[in-house]
């Protein structure tokens, strides 16, 4: 596919049509020279490599990146989609806080010169409470600076320019060194809990039976928690032969779940795409 990215460089800027046609990861090679050089923004860009038994894999892991330059920020979430991660952002710490109190995440991905909080201050308030994966990404390569952002806690530290390549490399080394590709499976919204692992749904501790159909829902939705999840994803997973199958079968998922199935609070309707889990976050 065509791509096509206007960025300034100085006084000057790269115009689409000089790019446009060049592969994705040569494209956002460009791009982070083009920052690396000008701004001294730093820049967080992925690439369209791998396999797609890769990116089945990498579907079950959440990304959160944030970076207050909203460019740059957009442009790393569509690389890293790309590649299969599930991604969402945030342009602040403040922001990043407020998207953890609800959301689960695997990995994150943070910018050091933020404004207000910055990366390593916010990595070393995270490392009081959580064990969640860090990378530090920025313009900063020196050894000293290195050197305290791994003092902070974060378990990688990527200076810019760099391929696209190798921060999706440095993410699948951190899952490799903690033994898994895969994130928790435990799934909590409200009163429930879903083990993704072995398809248990329980309230406040007692189990709650679920067809076959209802697992396979429930599953995916639970692995995207926070995230859409479109009808034709969905009815790929039941094997159904129409989308409205799956409205049917959600309506009598949202019975055993909600309180009010016409008005839920766990499992939302995306209005023109599916449904969305909403997900507390996991412990």
């Amino acid at each position: 596919m065509a791509v096509a990215i206007m960025i300034c460089f100085f006084d000057h800027f790269v115009s689409h049509h000089l790019i446009e046609g060049l592969p994705p990861n040569e494209v956002a090679r460009i791009l982070i020279a083009a920052y690396g050089k000008s701004t001294g923004i730093r820049e967080k860009l992925g690439n369209k490599m791998g396999l797609e038994s890769d990116k089945l894999e990498r579907r079950d892991i959440h990304l959160l990146v944030v970076d207050d330059d909203d460019r740059i920020r957009a442009l790393l979430k569509k690389y890293l989609h790309n590649q299969g991660f599930r991604v969402s952002i945030a342009d602040n710490a403040t922001e990043a806080r407020n998207l953890m109190e609800t959301l689960r995440f695997d990995l994150l991905i943070l910018d050091v010169m933020m404004p207000g909080e910055d990366g390593i201050t916010l990595t070393e308030s995270l490392r009081t409470s959580s064990d969640v994966p860090i990378i530090l990404l920025t313009a900063r390569g020196e050894p000293e600076f290195r050197i305290k952002g791994l003092k902070s806690g974060a378990d990688d530290y990527l200076a810019k320019p760099f391929e696209p390549e190798e921060l999706v490399l440095r993410i699948e080394s951190i899952f490799r060194r903690l033994g898994t590709t895969a994130p928790a499976t435990l799934i909590r919204f409200g009163p429930w809990e879903y083990d993704i692992e072995r398809l248990t749904l329980k309230k406040d501790g007692e189990r709650v039976r679920l067809t076959t159909g209802e697992e396979s829902l429930l599953t995916l939705l639970a692995k995207c928690a926070g995230s859409p999840v479109s009808r034709y994803a969905l009815s790929e997973r039941i094997s159904a032969k129409s989308e409205r199958a799956v409205d049917v079968q959600m309506t009598r998922l949202r019975r055993k779940i909600e309180k009010n199935p016409a008005e839920p609070d766990y499992i939302l309707t995306v209005r023109g795409h599916g449904y969305r889990l909403l997900g507390d976050q996991s412990p």
